[in-house]
């Protein structure tokens, strides 16, 4: 095998230029839609979080106030309720015969013992029945008076504004702005 110099040796070349680098164009104008997309949602994001955050705190707040002043009224209301069915008549003063004088009897007066009567211990039982009754039915009103109970959910969240649609519509738009990006990059 003979040596060959390196000064005789040439690469082949081509006369033609290098090719052209192609256009940046499409990148740039999707980096620019995509950019316009993400600065409009931080200005959306800012102006809900001043403007439309506020306004449902205080609106909330409102019902709050409004719901206790609701329930200090129905409590306010229950106990005069209660008041007033626990008082009783004041008797009111009646003239009555004078107490007719002693007379002597031949019958022996027995001296008085601690023991109660029967008739007393039947008193006592009667009152005991009738504060019981009461009771009872101050019970029993207190318990028909109505109180105001919620019974809605809070609305909060993400899910609760665009619902289940919306966040696999979001999340498709997604996939779909990669799958163009993939695209325009292949053909661009």
């Amino acid at each position: 095998m003979t040596e060959e110099p390196f000064d005789y040796y040439e690469p082949p070349f081509d006369e033609s230029p290098p090719p052209e680098m192609a256009s940046n164009r499409t990148f740039l104008l999707v980096a620019g839609i995509l950019g316009a997309i993400l600065i409009l949602s931080l200005i959306l994001m800012a102006v809900y979080a001043m403007v439309v955050v506020p306004k449902r705190r205080s609106a909330q707040s409102t019902q709050v106030a409004q719901i206790n002043a609701q329930n200090t009224q129905v409590a306010i209301a229950s106990g005069l309720t209660a008041e007033a069915q626990s008082w009783t008549a004041t008797p009111t003063a009646t003239r009555t015969q004078p107490p007719i004088p002693p007379t002597s009897s031949p019958t022996p007066v027995v001296a008085p013992t601690n023991t109660p009567a029967a008739g007393i211990a039947q008193d006592r039982d009667a009152q005991l029945t009738a504060t019981m009754a009461a009771l009872f039915t101050q019970q029993a009103a207190n318990l028909l008076t109505v109180t105001p109970v919620s019974t809605q959910l809070p609305s909060t969240g993400f899910v609760d504004d665009f619902g289940i649609p919306g966040l696999f519509a979001l999340a498709g738009a997604m996939i779909l702005v990669i799958f163009l990006a993939r695209r325009l990059r292949t053909t661009g």
